[in-house]
């Protein structure tokens, strides 16, 4: 049983990424889904796809090369099932100087640090992607 399935789902992405795969898959769930949409938005991801399972729906996310070199740098879990962390408008933080995006989980739906900040929303910071 998995007690964090956000940090699961980036450290899937992670190690594939390291390894230099093409895709990868990952159980899917709301949450997930929207970060994916939000992953494929941003430029960060080629593409993903939903697919049906027996036991459970899953998750192909493609990954994204430039040159041979992955278009994700980095992916860093912020709020953490044991200390959460919420922010509001003005708190929103901007990473790498705006070359990453911030992820938050807001009552509007999960969305980017500057979309929250462009709709007046505050909420939980999910995770640094850059």
């Amino acid at each position: 049983m998995v007690t964090d399935p956000l940090a699961d789902m980036l450290t899937r992405i992670r190690n594939a990424i390291m390894a230099h795969h093409d895709s990868v898959l990952i159980p899917a769930s709301r949450i997930k889904l929207s970060i994916a949409k939000i992953l494929k938005d941003e430029g960060f991801i080629t593409e993903y796809t939903v697919l049906k399972g027996k036991p459970e729906r899953m998750i192909k996310v493609s990954l994204k090369y430039a040159d041979g070199c992955p278009t994700i740098v980095g992916l860093e879990r912020v709020s953490k099932p044991g200390l959460r962390l919420y922010v509001s408008r003005r708190e929103i933080p901007r990473v790498y100087g705006g070359l990453g995006i911030a992820l938050l989980s807001t009552p509007k739906g999960v969305m980017t640090g500057q979309d929250a900040w462009r709709r007046n929303l505050g909420g939980e910071l999910l995770c640094y992607v850059w």
